[in-house]
C-alpha cells in the first residue's frame, strides 16, 4: 500500500454540561471557539493550528468519570503542543485544575477537563 499521508482533523469528547465546557476550554486552556454547524445536539468545536480541531459533544457519555487513572498518560487521552506551555500551567494553577508532569521528562503534563477526559499538553 502506498503512503496514504493521513493527518488527524478532529478529536471529539464527550461532555455534560455545554456552557461551562467552553468557558473551561476557552478561558482556563485558551483554546478559540469556531463556527459549528446545527449537527441536530449541542456541542462546540475549537480551532487547533491550521487544519485540526477539537469537538466537543453534548451526548451521554458511556465512559464513567470516576475511577480513571490519576496520571491522564495511563488513559485514553487527547494531546495537544501549544508555544506557551508555562502559559497553559500557569492558568491551570491559578484555576486549581489538578495536573501531573509527564513521567517521560519532557515539557508536558495531563489534566482533566470536567468530565474527566484525559488532555496532555506537550510544551514546544
Amino acid at each position: 500500500m502506498t503512503n496514504l499521508n493521513f493527518l488527524l482533523h478532529h478529536s471529539s469528547l464527550m461532555i455534560s454540561d455545554l456552557d461551562a465546557s467552553i468557558k473551561f476550554y476557552t478561558e482556563i486552556i485558551g483554546l478559540q471557539q469556531i463556527e459549528r454547524p446545527d449537527l441536530g445536539f449541542p456541542g462546540a468545536w475549537f480551532q487547533l493550528g491550521e487544519d485540526q480541531q477539537l469537538h466537543i459533544l453534548l451526548l451521554d457519555n458511556i465512559d464513567p468519570t470516576s475511577g480513571r487513572p490519576e496520571h491522564g498518560g495511563r488513559d485514553r487521552h487527547v494531546a495537544l503542543t501549544v508555544d506557551n506551555f508555562e502559559c497553559v500551567r500557569e492558568s491551570l494553577d491559578n484555576n486549581n485544575v489538578f495536573y501531573t508532569m509527564s513521567k517521560s521528562g519532557r515539557k508536558a503534563l495531563f489534566f482533566r477537563d470536567l468530565d474527566a477526559n484525559a488532555i496532555e499538553v506537550i510544551g514546544r
